[in-house]
């Protein structure tokens, strides 16, 4: 399991190495920066799942610097602040840290947030790409037609594309189902749900949907007649 990366932004060189020594001691990879400035330059070139930034540096301040990585970055921010600095604590969580230190504190204090802040962000993480792998999961592509369930929506090489809502639900029955060949039967009561006793009506509605999404109708593409069978949209387009 790859190590977390951990930026620690401190003034304070005795005690940025003694946080590293610890960090590291627990499996973290730390990066170093002794100001805002210096934090922000490691955050273009590396790859970091949590920052610890002290409230008052040179050059550019924590809170600064917690303001500008907001623009770009959601990982979990620590902020590290003197007891008499309570102000700049409040005004670090209004601005996006997620969480704050006071000094002195006790390596042990330090840690049990940063585990805390990694654990809550990974879950963070995993919840938005289950949604986004749901979201896909009703999206059917096959070349450049595309068919989203969720919004009733049909693309073409990204150009919008109306269908009817009969068409819709045959040309999703097809595109979810690539290569298999269903025949107008089946396509009818697979749409109407109910028994066929009149499939003319499929072969129309075929020939509508070829004429909405493909550029030559004559010389389909995608949604193709398998003759005496039935019909199919093409597993690679």
């Amino acid at each position: 399991m790859e190590a977390n990366h951990i930026l620690l932004v401190e003034d304070d060189k005795e005690i940025r190495e003694g946080i590293e020594i610890y960090l590291r001691s627990q499996g973290y990879e730390v990066f170093q920066a002794a100001d805002g400035v210096e934090g922000l330059k490691v955050l273009q070139r590396e790859e970091i799942h949590l920052a610890i930034v002290d409230v008052m540096m040179p050059r550019m301040d924590g809170i600064t610097m917690t303001v500008k990585l907001r623009e770009a970055y959601d990982f979990p921010v620590i902020i590290l602040s003197a007891k008499s600095e309570e102000v700049d604590k409040i005004m670090g969580l209004n601005i996006g840290a997620d969480d704050y230190v006071s000094k002195p504190f006790t390596p042990m204090e330090l840690l049990a947030r940063v585990n805390s802040q990694l654990r809550r962000y990974k879950k963070y993480m995993d919840m938005l790409e289950e949604k986004e792998q749901k979201e896909k999961s009703n999206v059917y592509s096959i070349g450049g037609l595309e068919l989203n369930e969720d919004t009733v929506e049909v693309t073409v090489d990204e150009k919008p594309v109306k269908l009817t809502p009969i068409e819709f639900k045959i040309l999703a029955l097809l595109i979810k189902n690539p290569g298999r060949v269903f025949s107008a039967e089946e396509i009818y009561e697979r749409v109407w749900n109910e028994r066929a006793i009149n499939t003319d009506t499929i072969m129309v509605h075929v020939r509508k949907i070829r004429e909405k999404i493909e550029i030559n109708p004559k010389e389909p593409k995608y949604l193709k007649v398998v003759w005496g069978v039935g019909y199919k949209i093409e597993k690679q387009a």
